[in-house]
């Protein structure tokens, strides 16, 4: 289970945990969030070249679920705060799909979801 949460909302948001329900059964997910970065500038030396990172102001994470199926799921998405009350408490239906991270010839990997978060609070898919 991937996630991306779009600026402001990201400064925002310190911990984040999924509720991902399939058969009459749960599994809770924590997600460790990191803050997300984009190449800058680009230097090259000869052979060898470099690149400087730089946040954006978004945020990014992932949590395993062991035994994700390929068919539709609900995931409770809950995001924290400094509060004790939550910045976000979302549910959605998704249907995690079978993911190549090396390339198609190398065989699939598990199945996958990718959740973003907008600005406004709104989850969605991919």
């Amino acid at each position: 289970m991937s996630l991306h949460i779009a600026a402001p909302l990201a400064a925002e948001a310190n911990a984040a945990s999924m509720e991902v329900c399939w058969d009459g059964a749960c599994k809770q997910v924590g997600v460790e969030l990191r803050p997300s970065t984009q190449a800058t500038r680009e230097t090259c030396s000869g052979d060898s070249c470099g690149a400087d990172a730089e946040r954006t102001g978004e945020k990014n994470g992932f949590g395993d679920v062991a035994g994700l199926p390929k068919r539709p799921v609900t995931i409770r998405l809950t995001l924290h705060g400094a509060s004790t009350k939550p910045l976000l408490d979302r549910s959605l239906e998704v249907t995690p799909k079978g993911r190549f991270p090396n390339g198609p010839e190398c065989g699939e990997g598990g199945p996958n979801v990718v959740l973003t978060v907008a600005a406004d609070g709104s989850v969605r898919e991919g």
